[in-house]
């Protein structure tokens, strides 16, 4: 059997007692000797020779640029000949991947070729436990992703564990790729799923802190407006909380995390706006803001629905949206009313126009189950409620209608979001 030798000393190196031994012949008939030359090339003429191992000369400074290219995994055993090294020294390039040392002087041929096949038995043997760690990590990581999958499926469809390990086993044969792959799949689509969710939330809580602080100064339900406004504040903030905590923005490069970062500043300055004391003027200049975040929540959902990759999200998407122009309108009635505003009066058949649009294609969607045709039934009850009390603004019972049913339907749509997200057919996809 005969092995390749690939040998590497930087520019300039003195010639030592190992240039000797390491002529081709001199290690004996196992040994095919290849002299790379400069040891900063050593990646390079790794490739062009294909060498079973390597032997670099010179100092520790120049062997340790040498092996950082290879990330602390050199493909092959690595020896290096030098004169007695520190023990920090050792520990450097150890931590690079370094097999063996051995002195540069006072060897044998015979002996240093009985060096270097020990050091190549022994990374050999170091290779072989590395895989069997990465086979085992790979296991346990596998049965993580198993356990947690099993879970999701469970919560979706009521099944229990046997029945969801079944799932999963059936999906991986039918995909033909490994379980923990797809349930590493279902734990992905499932976090991109609660992102989008909770995204599509702070489009809807824009509206509806503007919404319930127009409450508040008309006095429609003042007493429980109040207490949901600070309920929608600290909901808006564990939310942002959330998405910027989330470990796959950092793997789609700078998109999503700036587009967190400005939904993030536009909040921080309808807060701000919010917190003054309640008035006309306040709630005009609160809105405009609330719409400055509503644009940034828009276009953050947006990046998500892109970076997830997943299609069937936009069902989630979709009904998410539903509770941010059922909160829209109600408060551009208040606000129409409160303000004399003629031009809010005219949107509303913009925002019905949308809002019956969306509620129709749910209603058509293939993705349904007993529990969400009847949370559409009765998605679609409040929506006629809503209506009826835009046709008499003037009345103060109209707008505490109004009020009310768009809170309704605000708790509809969660139900049915969540409905949409736990679906099997979405965790799947």
């Amino acid at each position: 059997m005969s092995l390749t030798l690939l040998v590497m000393s930087p520019p300039g190196q003195a010639p030592t007692p190992a240039h000797a031994l390491l002529q081709e012949g001199s290690l004996g008939p196992t040994w095919t000797v290849v002299e790379g030359g400069d040891c900063r090339h050593l990646v390079h003429q790794f490739n062009a020779h294909a060498p079973n191992q390597v032997v670099l000369l010179g100092p520790a400074l120049a062997v340790a640029e040498s092996l950082a290219t290879w990330n602390g995994a050199p493909p092959c055993a690595v020896t290096w000949l030098a004169a007695n090294p520190g023990p920090d020294e050792l520990s450097q390039l150890l931590d690079l991947g370094l097999t063996g040392w051995w002195p540069d002087a006072g060897l044998s041929a015979a002996s240093l070729a009985t060096g270097l096949a020990l050091d190549g038995q022994r990374w050999q043997r170091h290779a072989a436990l590395a895989q069997s760690l990465e086979q085992v990590q790979g296991q346990l990581s596998d049965r993580k992703y198993l356990d947690r999958a099993k879970g999701v499926l469970a919560q979706a469809r009521g099944l229990d564990e046997d029945e969801a390990f079944k799932l999963l086993r059936g999906a991986a044969m039918h995909a033909k790729l490994k379980i923990g792959d797809v349930s590493r799949s279902v734990i992905e689509a499932a976090a991109w799923a609660e992102a989008l969710n909770r995204a599509g939330q702070l489009r809807m809580l824009s509206q509806r802190l503007v919404k319930l602080a127009a409450q508040r100064l008309a006095g429609v339900d003042a007493h429980r407006a109040r207490k949901l406004q600070d309920d929608s504040e600290q909901r808006a903030q564990a939310n942002l909380d959330f998405l910027s905590a989330l470990p796959q923005l950092g793997a789609q490069g700078e998109a999503l995390p700036e587009a967190v970062a400005r939904t993030h500043a536009a909040w921080s300055i309808l807060q701000t706006t919010l917190a003054q004391r309640k008035s006309a003027a306040v709630l005009k200049q609160a809105d405009d803001k609330a719409d400055a975040l509503l644009m940034q929540a828009e276009a953050l959902v947006s990046e998500l629905e892109t970076a997830s990759g997943r299609r069937a999200l936009k069902v989630v998407n979709l009904c998410g949206r539903q509770r941010m122009l059922a909160q829209r309108l109600a408060k551009d009635a208040l606000l129409a009313e409160m303000l004399d505003d003629g031009a809010r009066r005219e949107g509303f058949a913009q925002l019905k126009s949308e809002f019956e649009a969306a509620l129709l294609e749910l209603e058509m969607a293939p993705l349904s189950s007993p529990e969400i045709r009847a949370a559409l039934k009765a998605a679609r009850e409040e929506w006629t409620r809503l209506l009826s009390g835009l046709r008499f603004l003037d009345k103060s019972e109209s707008r505490l209608a109004i009020s009310r049913a768009s809170e309704v339907l605000l708790e509809v749509f969660e139900g049915l979001t969540a409905l949409y997200e736990r679906s099997l057919q979405v965790i799947m996809s």
